[in-house]
């Protein structure tokens, strides 16, 4: 497997042997990138290949379903099997019928922090974290360039209660434990007036779904 450039502001495709036989491809958001990576790494996956969309799209998830489509089409007949490590991410169903229509399946959960905390997990504290903020890893790193600047709170911090009036508490979920991250948590949490909870999740049903675990595919 090729050596990999992952930068969190913009990750970059992953790539390995160029369609071997026997090989599987992970399309996925590029805020799992590390995650991912660590998976195949640790479990020596040599036949899986990621190649990672920007997760900025998430800024503009009307667009995710086109640009998921785009890779498919791109790689298929390079691949024995292609999977999607996206949940619906905001797409109103529209990832799901476009891949419905190619045969392509996707990490089961609406979202990162429904797999991340296992997506039965998740549901059952749902109704009771409705006012909660979530955050994982990469967007403990990538807060400023996913929230702060996004929503001019650099500028106009007084925006803040506006955007953040309403939340009860901040939910850092916890794929890999590290000292630099848990206090930038703590200072997002200041800066947001939020009680802070950390909870540890590991890479939850992520990491089955790159071992291709059918269960945890929707």
């Amino acid at each position: 497997m090729a050596a990999a450039r992952v930068d969190d502001a913009e990750v970059a495709v992953e790539a390995a042997d160029d369609g071997m036989p026997g090989t599987v491809l992970i399309i996925a958001c590029g805020a799992l990138a590390r995650e991912i990576l660590a998976v195949v790494r640790a479990n020596g996956l040599d036949h899986v290949t990621l190649k990672c969309l920007p997760a900025q799209l998430h800024n503009r998830p009307e667009k995710i379903a086109d640009a998921v489509e785009a890779l498919i089409e791109a790689e298929r007949e390079h691949y024995d099997e292609i999977l999607i490590g996206y949940g619906d991410c905001g797409t109103g169903g529209r990832l799901d019928a476009m891949l419905e229509r190619h045969g392509v399946r996707r990490i089961a959960g609406a979202h990162c922090y429904a797999f991340f905390t296992g997506v039965e997990a998740f549901m059952a504290r749902a109704e009771d974290e409705i006012a909660a903020f979530y955050l994982t890893d990469f967007m403990v790193r990538q807060f400023d360039a996913f929230i702060t600047r996004p929503l001019g709170l650099d500028r106009h911090p007084e925006l803040r209660d506006m955007y953040f009036g309403n939340y009860e508490k901040l939910v850092y979920l916890v794929q890999q434990s590290d000292s630099c991250l848990d206090r930038k948590a703590d200072l997002i949490a200041q800066r947001l007036g939020l009680p802070l909870e950390r909870r540890p999740t590991g890479f939850g049903d992520l990491a089955g779904f790159v071992e291709g675990d059918a269960s945890t595919m929707a």
